[in-house]
């Protein structure tokens, strides 16, 4: 949970300019996108699946390219 505590003297913008970067650094919205449709289980593991074949592709291709 983000909180700030804003003093008298502070300013506004600024305080709100703190809690934007708190919220970003916790990956407050992040989450809350992430979760805001429902996702089936077998899903997740396509796409997770898919990612990880991409990523092992990717990394292949540059290894070919260095030997040359």
């Amino acid at each position: 949970m983000a909180t700030i505590f804003v003093e008298d003297s502070e300013n506004l913008e600024r305080a709100i300019k703190r809690f934007k970067r708190m919220v970003e650094k916790e990956g407050i919205i992040r989450e809350y996108k992430k979760r805001e449709y429902f996702e089936k289980p077998s899903a997740i593991l396509h796409q997770k699946k898919t990612t990880l074949e991409r990523k092992l592709l990717n990394k292949k291709r540059k290894a070919e390219k260095k030997e040359f």
